[in-house]
């Protein structure tokens, strides 16, 4: 186990963000500010409008309390992110996308978790500190973000200090985004697609490629390229996520230009191969299989043409 105070060491010169917010006073007048849309739920883009507080559920099918599926320190993450001793992350329950050809559709559609309350996330986190994970990773935080930050207060006071990642679909609020505005070190949201009519065959939103722009540029404008230190380990930026799937629905073409063209070419981009017809894929011809070699090697010359060149 690598000490508390190694991680310390290695992380003065680069402080988490929240760490200056919460010291300034600003961290609590966020967590209002976020709770508050639970009553008239908006935390992402379907604008639900329930009262989670009251125990009603939208679309994602979150309660007003956390599910996590699991945590543990996670050695399968991108490379700046696993290190040496893996990234600290935290699986929730649920998802506001809810892809037909979900991964992870055990947690994501069918709720496989455990309800806790912030006070045991603030210890979560704690935990994969004392461990040496480099970071706190939130997979899936959207629907959870008002309980994620009340949990931070707990934890800083017990002495975290590690980045904390946002791992997400990239079907986000831009409300709520500018509201994570100097509490998240890195976001690392998926691209899935650009064109409106595969982002609503597969996850039901059509608005799916114009809410992701967005997102993406306020995501950048906050923390920028993704920075590494002299270990390689992330501590600061942007990390973007594009799953290639069969006969082109994921638009990877359109999604590199944009990368480059609206973000920056030195953005960090993980050209993912690992798609498999999961859950209701099979009901889809054109995703119903894996992806070919040819069909990833193009994926990664469509973002070597538009001069990406770091990630993948």
């Amino acid at each position: 186990m690598i000490p508390l105070s190694y991680i310390l060491l290695a992380m003065e010169n680069r402080i988490p963000l929240y760490i200056s917010l919460y010291e300034e006073g600003k961290l609590e007048e966020r967590i209002k500010n976020l709770k508050e849309i639970l009553k008239n739920c908006h935390l992402c883009p379907r604008k639900c409008g329930i009262n989670r507080l009251k125990g009603e559920r939208g679309y994602c099918r979150a309660g007003a309390e956390l599910m996590v599926s699991s945590a543990f320190a996670h050695f399968g993450e991108e490379p700046p992110l696993v290190g040496y001793y893996g990234s600290g992350t935290i699986f929730l329950t649920h998802c506001n996308l809810r892809c037909v050809f979900c991964q992870n559709y055990d947690i994501s559609h069918l709720g496989n978790g455990e309800v806790i309350s912030v006070e045991q996330l603030a210890a979560i986190m704690l935990s994969l500190q004392r461990r040496g994970c480099h970071n706190i990773n939130f997979v899936t935080p959207t629907h959870y973000v008002p309980q994620i930050v009340e949990a931070l207060p707990l934890a800083i006071e017990r002495g975290l200090r590690l980045p904390l990642v946002y791992n997400c679909g990239g079907y986000e609020s831009l409300e709520v985004i500018k509201l994570l505005d100097g509490i998240f070190d890195i976001y690392m949201p998926d691209i899935k697609f650009l064109r409106p009519e595969h982002s609503e065959r597969y996850c039901s939103a059509p608005d799916y490629p114009e809410v992701v722009k967005e997102v993406l540029k306020e995501m950048h404008r906050q923390v920028g390229d993704l920075l590494l230190d002299e270990r390689g380990i992330a501590y600061r930026g942007l990390l973007i996520r594009h799953l290639v799937m069969p006969n082109g629905v994921a638009d990877t073409e359109e999604v590199m230009a944009f990368i480059a063209r609206e973000l920056s070419p030195h953005s960090y981009v993980n050209v993912m191969a690992q798609y498999r017809p999961l859950y209701k894929a099979y009901q889809f011809p054109e995703i119903s299989r894996r992806i070919t070699a040819d069909e990833y090697r193009a994926a990664v010359r469509a973002a070597q043409r538009e001069g990406l060149h770091r990630g993948f």
